[in-house]
């Protein structure tokens, strides 16, 4: 009841949207300015304070990080893959997909499952696996989605692309918040409390905006296609990452952790990025909604197991 209560607020908000959406309590079209302010200011705040509050030698669990990294890369990896050779996907439409099997939500589900089950182990734990999605998926994703974007015009040079990926907000707050850490700066008390309002202002837009823009319809329609980017999610991947603990040695604690990190829902975050770039902005919105839905279920019986 515990691990419900953390995660039926999060499905709940989605709700809540799409109810608005769907008794015209508020027009469809403010779902895109929603996620543009989770884009553009909620989530670079989150993710340079995600990044410089971490001293570096605690975002270096190197272990940990190889077996949910790994395993995150590995299901991503092979999602891109099996879209551009079975589906023939565009490389943007194949990234995405690859993304909602592979990028979950740590900071908002994982952290405070964990820090309810392990306390500060687990605040750390999730906070590492945050910073890896942060600062290694998240950018990655967005470079694949930039190339995909420009790969059929002739006219983009490698200067302007150049120039797109190394403005985009995620990308320099990623970086940003790097060399802050590195350099063993202590963020301002304004300065923090105003980032963290802004990140914190990301999950109830974030959220709403997926609920305000789902249509259930489309769900309904391709629901064999949705079930099985949650199976592969909620499923696959923490099979893959318990793999990896059991190889690189963790102990029951990181084991644990990394597996949660691994089964709890798709990241918000690939919704935002999916409208910003118009790509698969339905089937994040939907993969959401169920992996949120259905965790419910998976998290605790790998708990359970575990």
């Amino acid at each position: 009841m515990h691990i419900a209560s953390l995660i039926l607020p999060i499905f709940a908000i989605i709700l809540a949207g799409w109810l608005a959406g769907r008794f015209n309590y508020l027009p469809r079209s403010v779902a895109g300015p929603l996620m543009q302010f989770a884009y553009f200011v909620a989530m670079p705040a989150l993710v340079f304070l995600t990044v410089a509050r971490e001293p570096l030698g605690a975002l270096l669990e190197w272990r940990f990080i190889a077996a949910f990294g790994g395993g995150s890369i590995l299901c991503f990896a092979v999602v891109l893959l099996a879209a551009r050779l079975a589906l023939r996907a565009s490389l943007s439409k194949s990234a995405m997909l690859a993304a909602v099997v592979s990028m979950t939500n740590t900071g908002f589900v994982a952290l405070p499952i964990l820090r309810a089950l392990q306390g500060q182990h687990g605040v750390l734990a999730a906070a590492v696996a945050t910073v890896f999605v942060g600062g290694i998926m998240f950018p990655a994703l967005v470079v694949l989605l930039e190339v995909g974007q420009h790969s059929g015009s002739r006219k983009t040079r490698g200067g302007a692309l150049a120039r797109q990926i190394g403005t985009n907000p995620v990308i320099l707050a990623t970086i940003l918040g790097l060399l802050w850490s590195v350099g063993g700066l202590t963020l301002p008390v304004p300065v923090a409390t105003t980032l963290g309002i802004l990140g914190e202002a990301l999950t109830p837009c974030a959220l709403f905006a997926i609920g305000l823009d789902l249509s259930i319809d489309e769900l309904r329609d391709h629901l064999r296609r949705y079930a099985l980017l949650a199976a592969l999610k909620l499923i696959a991947m923490p099979c893959v990452v318990y793999g990896l603990c059991v190889a690189a040695g963790l102990d029951r604690t990181l084991t644990l952790a990394a597996v949660i990190c691994a089964a709890v829902p798709t990241a918000k975050t690939a919704y935002v990025l999916a409208n910003e770039y118009d790509v698969e902005k339905t089937t994040a919105g939907a993969t959401i909604s169920i992996t949120t839905l259905f965790s419910i279920a998976t998290l605790l019986g790998w708990l359970a197991w575990l």
